[in-house]
C-alpha cells in the first residue's frame, strides 16, 4: 500500500461526544497512509466516544489538550463530528483559535458531519461551498456560506461530508488533499 502521507503529522480536534465511527475511520485511513494522527482535546486523559449521539462506545487516550497544540506542529486536521462533540468544542475561545490557525497557515482540514460547526463558530465559512449534516444548513447559511447535499466536497484545501455513510469518500478526499499539502519546516 501507498504511504502517501509518510511523514506527516495529522491533528484530530474531539472533545466527548465524538461519533466513534468518524473518529476512528479517518484516524485509521491516515495511518495505513503512513500518517501520524494525534487526538486534541479540551479536556486530559481520555474521551467518550458515542454511536449515533446516544450509546456510550469506546474511550481514546488524549495525547495533547489544545493549550499545549500548535497548528505549526501538524500538517493538517480533521474535525469529526457527533452533535455533542463540535457543540463543546465551539465553547472553547482555544480550540477555535486552533481550527483558526490552520487556516491561517493554508494547511488542509477536513470536516464530517456536525465537525463544521467548529467551522461556522470560527468565521471561516464566509464565502465557501461545504457540505454537513442537513441540519447545519440554516448554521451555514447565516454565517455566510453555501452548503451543498454532496457526497464529498473539496474547495480550496477543506474537505467535507455530510454523513458515516460517506465516510470511505471522505477517506480518500482527505488522504489526497494531506498528501498535497507541502511538510512544514520543522
Amino acid at each position: 500500500m501507498a504511504k502517501e502521507l509518510q511523514g506527516k503529522k495529522i491533528a484530530f480536534l474531539a472533545t466527548d461526544g465524538v461519533e466513534q465511527v468518524e473518529l476512528v475511520t479517518p484516524w485509521n485511513a491516515i495511518k495505513e497512509a503512513g500518517g501520524q494522527p494525534e487526538l486534541v482535546s479540551i479536556k486530559t486523559g481520555q474521551i467518550q466516544a458515542m454511536n449515533n449521539d446516544l450509546h456510550p462506545a469506546g474511550s481514546f487516550q488524549v495525547d495533547k489538550i489544545v493549550p499545549e497544540a500548535k497548528a505549526s506542529q501538524y500538517d493538517a486536521l480533521v474535525l469529526p463530528g457527533g452533535t455533542c462533540n463540535p457543540d463543546r468544542l465551539r465553547l472553547s475561545k482555544e480550540a477555535m483559535q486552533f481550527v483558526r490557525d490552520f487556516f491561517a497557515a493554508n494547511k488542509p482540514v477536513g470536516a464530517i458531519c456536525h465537525g463544521p460547526w467548529s467551522l461556522v463558530e470560527t468565521g471561516i465559512v464566509a464565502g465557501r461551498t461545504l457540505t454537513s449534516w442537513p441540519s447545519l444548513a440554516t448554521d451555514i447559511r447565516n454565517a455566510g456560506g453555501t452548503r451543498v447535499d454532496e457526497e464529498v466536497h473539496v474547495e480550496q484545501g477543506l474537505v467535507t461530508s455530510r454523513q458515516p455513510a460517506d465516510l470511505p469518500a471522505f477517506c480518500r478526499a482527505i488522504i489526497q488533499e494531506f498528501a498535497q499539502a507541502s511538510l512544514p519546516q520543522r
